[in-house]
């Protein structure tokens, strides 16, 4: 299930109902210690230094619970009362090279401004460079409103415990906080409190898509048009339709201007590739529509455009908008009979509301609800990082995985290709909320999997591998 996003208060209350209920504190810690060590050791080598920095509460007892489980790992351990005094201390430990530094200063209950000593400790941590692993939330960051108190520990990766918490996906705290992952088995009863904003585990898609039924044919997995690629961009068009293939919808149709017919129907071998005509007419058995990867010439037809807007207008089918096609959707509520989708990035986001992409990552919750709004109760994949699913009401989906790699021209046009491909499925059609969710975590999964491996890879690699095991 979805994970909420939580305050401070909220995981108070959390704590509280978990201590009513029997469980003790140390109970917590030491699971917290065993997890902290097992994410450690994931990021080291055999005969690594491992620094551990403890400060006086839970958040340093969880650090400093995670020292009997780094077997082969060298361990340094050093429990900060006075920054002042412990400077020199923390300096000839950097100075050895750790590979890993666990930062347990301050954990949520910091409510207050840090003091210059502080503020100089946390600067000396930075200034040395080192990989370092937050435990829960970086040291000097608000959990409630991701803000630094006068300084903040940047970390490579924050390990949140029972929940995320909502100053984490603040798009200030983002360079302290680095790769948020969650560690939800911690010992805590059932998360007792509700939120909108909510965390997207793998878990969530046990069992989606649906297996096969070993009858079934390429007529019962949908039929999707593309529209898509203009001159200087087919190779928009081409990985839309790769993005659609490995979503796995029985046939796929796809438009194209004319003077790249040849370059997009030469790369593509199952996809059936037209030049676009004024007189289109969509083969029967059409179930989805995307419109928009790579008509971002200024030669785009005028027809073209006409028909992207009537479909959306009209169609009975899901329509997937993404790219230039966005600026040409009407501000206005439409007829919808079936799923409308919209998957801007920032920029594109901040053109449809009319406000700057600073304003946008700000809050990207109410700009999605914003866009929602403005274009008739449509479904929201507002991307980049920690993207976000949903619309104007109902619970906000943000993803967790993904990584700086998809930071590439093309990224955008495989996940909306991959997205259509699945709503064109009638089987999936009907939930377009988790099949956008699905969508976005593979398309993050995938990412995550080459970087392992592949530190240089290409969109390309992320097409032959999207859509594999997570």
């Amino acid at each position: 299930m979805p994970i909420p996003v939580v305050t401070i208060s909220q995981m108070r209350e959390w704590e509280q109902a978990t201590w009513a209920a029997g469980q003790t504190p140390d109970a917590v810690i030491r699971r917290v210690g065993e997890c902290l060590a097992r994410r450690a050791l994931s990021l080291t080598r055999e005969g690594d230094l491992i620094l551990i920095l403890a400060g006086r509460g839970h958040n340093g007892d969880d650090a400093r619970c995670a020292e009997p489980h780094l077997g082969g790992r060298r361990v340094d351990v050093l429990s900060i009362r006075d920054p002042a005094a412990s400077r020199t201390a923390l300096v000839a430990a950097l100075g050895q090279g750790p590979g890993l530094v666990i930062d347990g200063l301050f954990g949520i209950g910091l409510n207050r401004p840090l003091d210059s000593a502080w503020i100089e400790f946390i600067a000396a941590l930075n200034a040395a460079r080192v990989r370092v692993l937050s435990v829960d939330v970086p040291s000097g960051i608000d959990a409630d409103t991701g803000e630094a108190l006068g300084a903040a520990v940047e970390a490579a990766v924050t390990l949140t415990l029972g929940a995320p918490k909502v100053g984490l996906l603040r798009a200030g705290a983002w360079a302290a906080v680095g790769r948020l992952e969650l560690e939800s088995d911690i010992g805590l009863v059932p998360c007792p409190c509700e939120s909108d904003l909510q965390w997207t585990p793998g878990s969530d898609f046990a069992g989606y898509p649906p297996a096969r039924l070993a009858a079934a044919h390429k007529g019962s997995f949908g039929h999707l048009a593309i529209v898509a690629g203009s001159l200087g961009y087919h190779g928009a068009a081409v990985l839309a339709a790769r993005g659609a293939q490995r979503a796995g919808p029985g046939l796929i149709s796809l438009y194209t201007a004319p003077p790249v017919y040849a370059p997009v129907a030469s790369q593509l071998q199952a996809v059936m590739v037209h030049p676009w005509r004024s007189d289109v007419r969509w083969p029967n058995g059409v179930s989805a529509f995307l419109c928009g990867p790579g008509l971002a010439d200024r030669d785009v037809p005028g027809d073209l455009r006409h028909t992207v807007l009537e479909l959306w207008q009209d169609a009975d089918d899901p329509v997937i908008v993404d790219a230039s096609a966005l600026d040409w959707l009407p501000a206005k509520s439409t007829a919808i009979r079936a799923a409308r989708v919209v998957t801007p990035h920032p920029g594109e986001a901040a053109r449809m509301l009319g406000s700057s992409v600073a304003e946008v990552q700000r809050d990207r919750m109410a700009a999605l609800r914003a866009l929602s709004r403005r274009y008739g109760g449509c479904w929201v994949v507002l991307k980049g990082h920690q993207t976000v699913v949903g619309r104007d009401r109902g619970p906000v989906f943000v993803n967790s995985t993904g990584n700086p790699g998809l930071a590439q021209g093309g990224s955008g046009d495989l996940l909306a290709g991959y997205l259509a491909g699945l709503l064109a499925q009638p089987a999936l059609a009907g939930d377009p909320a988790l099949a956008a969710r699905y969508a976005v975590w593979q398309h993050g999964a995938a990412a995550d999997r080459l970087s392992e491996v592949h530190p240089n890879w290409t969109i390309e690699d992320l097409a032959a591998h999207l859509g594999g095991r997570g």
